[in-house]
Parts: structure tokens; sequence; C-alpha cells
């Protein structure tokens, strides 16, 4: 289990990575051509589908998270391929795709927070603002009222940056739950076993 809560941070953090690289570059020129920026978006909405594909194939145990990232992956990897093959007839649909993506990705967000509540973590809510502030990105994407396509994409830049910056502290505080309940659980199962030897002893 702990070797594939690893490769599942891994592939978080180097898409998250991807994220903010990508942001970098729509903030410093917004006005790259629109063909270009929209296979970079492409490129990167399928690494994010195939990680959350890799991670459903090392991570499945059946629970509802782990279906989401199968559906997740697929539906995500599949709008990205279609942005590389057909980059000029949906330029202008960008940030409609990406609104809806980030509207996804904020409500997996939610989910998290919900788990990190479960497992008592006392700053759950903060991830919870996180991924209800994605959704309302990804809200304003789809309605779009930006009228300049150099601030829209600044925009998007700006977001990028920040969800990647978000995904790495959540997986941080997700890793750092997980490695505290594995702390506990072996704490009490050494103390059931001294316990046990205890009672042989006697």
């Amino acid at each position: 289990m702990e070797n594939i809560l690893k490769k599942i941070k891994t592939n978080v953090v180097v898409s998250a990575l991807f994220c903010i690289g990508l942001g970098i570059v729509l903030v410093i020129w917004p006005g790259a051509s629109a063909q270009a920026l929209c296979m970079a978006i492409g490129a990167v909405l399928m690494l994010t589908g195939l990680t959350r594909l890799v991670n459903y194939i090392f991570g499945r145990d059946g629970s509802l998270f782990s279906q989401l990232n199968l559906i997740l992956g697929i539906i995500i990897t599949g709008i990205g391929l279609w942005i590389l093959l057909q980059p000029k007839t949906i330029g202008i649909m960008v940030p409609i795709l990406v609104g809806i993506i980030f509207l996804i990705h904020g409500i997996n967000d939610l989910q998290q927070a919900v788990h990190l509540c479960k497992s008592q973590y006392d700053k759950w809510w903060v991830v919870l603002l996180l991924g209800l502030a994605t959704i309302g990105f990804g809200i304003l994407l789809i309605w779009n009222p930006f009228e300049a396509v150099e601030t829209l994409f600044m925009f998007i830049g700006f977001f990028l940056i920040y969800d990647g910056v978000s995904d790495i502290w959540i997986i941080s505080r997700v890793s750092h739950v997980a490695k505290i309940y594995k702390q506990e659980t072996e704490a009490v199962d050494a103390e059931a076993k001294e316990i046990e030897t205890d009672e042989t002893d006697a």
C-alpha cells in the first residue's frame, strides 16, 4: 500500500509541475499563437488523464474514488487527444473545456477534503476551500467573461499555477495523514503483540 501511495504521489507531483510550467508560459507569453497554446493545453490534459489512469491501475481497490479516477482519466485523456488533433477548430472551445476539467478537478478535491475530515485531519477545511475555489474558477472559465484572448489565456495561466501548487499541497497532506495512520496502526499492533507475549510468559 505504501508503494502504491508513493507512485500516486509521484504521478500527481509530476502532473502538477507540468501545470505550473504551462501556467508560467501562459502568464509570460499570453499573446502566443492560439494553436500552440491549444496543443500545449491538450498535452497537459492528456498527461493529467494518463496520470489518473496510472493511479487507477496501481491503486484500484474497488472504492468510489478508484472508479472515479478511471472515469476521469478516460474523459480527460480523450479531451486532451481531441485538442491535439484539432487545435485550430477547437481553439475557441478550449476555455469551456478547461473549465469543465477544473470543475471535475474541484469535485475531486472535495472528495479528498471529506477523506481528510474522516481521518480527523484538523486542516481538512483548507482542502475544502481549495476545492471550492477550483470549482469557482471552472465556472468562471465556462462563463468566459473575458473579451481579450490574451487576458483569457493569462487567467488560465494563473489558475494552472494555482492548481499545480494546490495539488502538491493536497497530496502532501494526504500522504502525511496516511503516514500517521500507518504509525498508529503499527504502534497498536506492537502493543497487542507485547500484551500477547506477556500473557504467554505468565
